[in-house]
């Protein structure tokens, strides 16, 4: 069996090739970017599986399958959360929530081998899953988080929220007012919590909402730079490939 992991977390490909080969599969090949996995595809022979990433560093994995006719079985790897994954879940297609668990992967497994060792894979409408996983039916978003301060809690509404961004691997909430708070999650997490009409990832260190947003610049290589009203710590850019959404988002 060929197997392809398409992660742009390097160290989280690893982790998953290693879980996947104690199960006694090998897996051929490691892709980072949708890039790079176009590239593949135009000069290899497709594998019979793929462990799928939804969101690289390069955009989401979808473009591939725009550019691509991928003959493969997938399976998703994604942090979106098991309500959104109900909404988008195909009959040839099944997912692992990150963190993967070492049974949910063997029973994935176990479900490919029953349903496509026969070269029996259903076609899978791709287009259809994005548009899923960019506007999910009846999500109930984030309208407020709580943070431990001491022995206090505080309430901070989302309309206060200027910025979420990450340093020092921890993740940060910076409000109007100019204050930092510290989050018990990731931006993957948030971004599966937050209203996407309403906020947008710019990057792999920022998500910022629409209304915080005071001023757009060009800036090097393509990229637009956002000013933001009172966080000056780090300059808001948005990432080349981000950058046509980005626009799209704005409207």
């Amino acid at each position: 069996m060929n197997i392809l992991i398409i992660e742009d977390e390097k160290p989280a490909a690893r982790l998953l090739q290693r879980k996947v080969e104690k199960l006694g599969l090998t897996v051929h090949t490691l892709l980072h970017s949708v890039e790079e996995s176009i590239a593949w595809f135009n000069t290899n022979e497709h594998p019979d599986l793929i462990f799928l990433d939804i969101q690289l560093s390069d955009g989401l994995s979808f473009e591939i399958f725009e550019k691509i006719d991928i003959k493969s079985a997938v399976i998703f790897t994604t942090a979106y959360d098991e309500y959104a994954l109900r909404a988008f879940k195909l009959n040839s297609v099944d997912y692992l929530l990150k963190p993967i668990d070492e049974d949910d992967l063997a029973m994935a497994i176990t479900k490919f081998k029953s349903q496509f060792q026969k070269n029996l894979v259903s076609g899978l409408d791709f287009e259809a899953i994005k548009k899923m996983l960019v506007n999910p039916i009846d999500r109930q978003y984030k309208k407020r988080f709580t943070i431990k301060m001491g022995q206090q809690l505080k309430m901070i509404a989302i309309e206060e929220v200027e910025c979420f961004y990450s340093e020092n691997k921890g993740t940060y909430l910076h409000t109007l007012d100019n204050r930092d708070y510290l989050l018990d999650t990731t931006l993957e997490q948030l971004e599966t919590e937050l209203d996407p009409d309403l906020f947008y990832r710019v990057s792999r260190k920022f998500i910022i909402p629409m209304k915080a947003i005071k001023e757009i610049q060009l800036h090097s290589n393509s990229r637009l730079k956002v000013i933001l009203p009172t966080y000056k710590d780090d300059e808001v850019i948005v990432a080349r490939e981000r950058v046509n959404d980005f626009k799209e988002w704005l409207g």
